[in-house]
């Protein structure tokens, strides 16, 4: 295995440019810096974290806190967070929550990220008042992605605008019995990605004078197996029907999709339905969604965190990240 100098040598840098560039620091320039990464991998070079932890204090390691690993958009962040730490040689220290307050517990009060990692990026996580202040007493740089939270900064979709948007593109489309399949989730995530969403489906329906009717909002719990189970109660049901659904998240959306060929309807023909997320399974449905990116989300947020890390001055705004309306087979005007 190849050391530090042997790159060096191979660039005609000194060691110290080497290191700044691979640990993606400033003052090293584009040129000097993929020169260095290519020949870093062609010589099998590998930085040592302890040695590069004792020079400059910090454990080139960044701590990514998930409610768990199961679902499309938690994944394809990571892949993000992923994709910009090993460009800049940092390790991700992953603390999968599972879903259980006692995983929280041993992140936020056990102090394990205070000793182990230089930065915290948390996906669709709210925060007590206590792990807040767990969170403040780190001094590391702190961003969220996946929905607001209140005193941290975030990357993600603007969730009301989004919902507003798609509830306006089955009304567009002539359809005025419109029902909303929510994401209200296990306890500790961040409710305020469902609420922005239920939020911005019924301005929508206000701003065009349509009726929300209240038992035509139906919990779904950003699953499949619930989303069609709800939709599938309110078809059993006697008395008028839906002819369109705004889902709030792709997977609810297929959800609903399979309940109405449970009941033998025709989608869009008899409901036409429309998520949110373009999961990597909308297409195969033909779903009309309003798409976002995930995977840049987790990227951009990483790369927040290192710029700080490297001297950056800190960013305090959120950044919003863009969405795009993708019209498939799933929506159409009603019969």
């Amino acid at each position: 295995m190849a050391g530090i100098d042997e790159v060096a040598r191979a660039t005609g840098v000194s060691t110290a440019t080497v290191s700044r560039a691979l640990r993606g620091l400033p003052n090293v320039s584009d040129t000097t810096r993929a020169a260095v990464r290519r020949a870093a991998d062609e010589l099998g070079y590998v930085a040592s974290s302890s040695a590069s932890g004792l020079a400059s204090g910090r454990t080139l390691a960044m701590g990514v806190v998930v409610p768990s690993v199961s679902r499309w958009f938690y994944t394809s962040v990571l892949e993000g967070v992923d994709a910009a730490l090993r460009a800049a040689s940092y390790d991700m220290i992953l603390f999968n929550l599972g879903g259980h307050r006692g995983d929280r517990e041993r992140v936020f009060h056990r102090s394990i990220l205070r000793k182990r990692t230089d930065a915290l990026l948390a996906l669709c996580l709210d925060f007590t008042a206590d792990e807040r202040h767990q969170l403040a007493s780190l001094g590391h740089p702190t961003i969220v992605v996946g929905g607001p939270v209140k005193g941290l900064r975030s990357v993600g979709i603007d969730e009301k605008h989004t919902a507003s948007a798609a509830t306006e593109h089955l009304i567009q489309l002539g359809h005025r019995d419109i029902a909303h399949i929510g994401g209200e989730d296990e306890e500790g995530l961040n409710r305020q990605v469902p609420i922005g969403r239920l939020h911005g489906f019924q301005q929508a329906m206000r701003s065009a004078g349509l009726t929300v009717r209240p038992e035509w909002v139906l919990p779904g719990r950003f699953s499949l197996p619930d989303s069609r189970a709800s939709m599938n109660a309110l078809l059993d049901r006697p008395g008028p029907r839906p002819t369109a659904v705004f889902a709030g998240s792709d997977e609810m959306a297929i959800g609903a999709i399979l309940a109405a060929h449970d009941h033998g309807l025709s989608v869009p023909h008899d409901l036409s339905v429309i998520g949110i997320d373009n999961h990597d399974f909308a297409e195969s449905f033909g779903l009309t969604t309003m798409a976002q990116n995930p995977f840049e989300q987790g990227a951009a947020a990483t790369q927040i965190l290192l710029d700080e890390l490297a001297g950056a001055e800190p960013r305090t705004r959120s950044v919003r990240s863009p969405v795009t309306l993708i019209t498939r087979t799933s929506t159409a005007p009603p019969a």
